[in-house]
């Protein structure tokens, strides 16, 4: 078998004994990153009932599920990805790429004048493993987000984005530091601990 084969062996046995994976089992939701959003958002206090909540690279749902419950039945959300996405119940869901202005026009219709309390952003792209490539893939994907965060938030709103630490994370940062009055680094405890990523909380947009 080889290494393909060792490294299949090590990530059936990470799986099996990872908490977060049974917990998610448990409890129905599609991904552990679940869990990262539920410690999060209680955390940081972002998700309340009946907010407006937009999750960006939604699939395969996960943080659409905790959304759809921590917001109730007052509440709206809408996720989109470029990637089909199963039906989460109580949710709207988009297909197509957010910067796609069409599918903007239909995130701002589905939020309504009010516009959106939440924008979440779990994107990532494919991890190629040249680490310029990767570092200049998250950074756009973060750029996207925060860009369309800026058209649909309303102000006082908050933004919660995956990044992972590379030179030109620091960039960024301080990009959404002159757009929010609050803004903190997390990582939350169902980051795995070899994992390079971490969350960025910005709060009380524009003001």
């Amino acid at each position: 078998m080889g290494r393909k084969g060792n490294s299949s062996g090590r990530w059936i046995e990470r799986q099996r004994s990872d908490h977060y994976v049974r917990q998610r089992d448990q409890h129905g939701y599609r991904s552990r990153a679940a869990y990262k959003l539920k410690e999060l958002t209680a955390r940081d206090q972002l998700l309340r009932p009946g907010d407006t909540v937009l999750d960006l690279g939604a699939a395969p749902g996960g943080w659409t599920q905790v959304a759809v419950e921590l917001a109730g039945p007052r509440g709206t959300v809408i996720a989109t990805d470029i990637l089909p996405m199963a039906e989460v119940p109580g949710a709207s869901f988009l297909l197509g790429d957010c910067r796609d202005p069409a599918l903007q026009a239909e995130v701002l219709a589905l939020a309504g004048a009010a516009k959106v309390d939440l924008v979440l952003s779990d994107m990532a792209p494919n991890i190629s493993g040249v680490r310029d490539k990767d570092e200049a893939g998250m950074v756009e994907l973060a750029d996207i987000a925060l860009d369309l965060a800026e058209q649909v938030l309303k102000p006082g709103g908050a933004l919660l984005i995956k990044l992972f630490q590379f030179a030109d994370t620091e960039l960024l940062v301080r990009r959404i530091k002159s757009r929010f009055k609050s803004v903190s680094r997390r990582k939350p405890e169902a980051s795995r601990a070899e994992s390079r990523e971490f969350y960025v909380v910005a709060k009380h947009y524009g003001l």
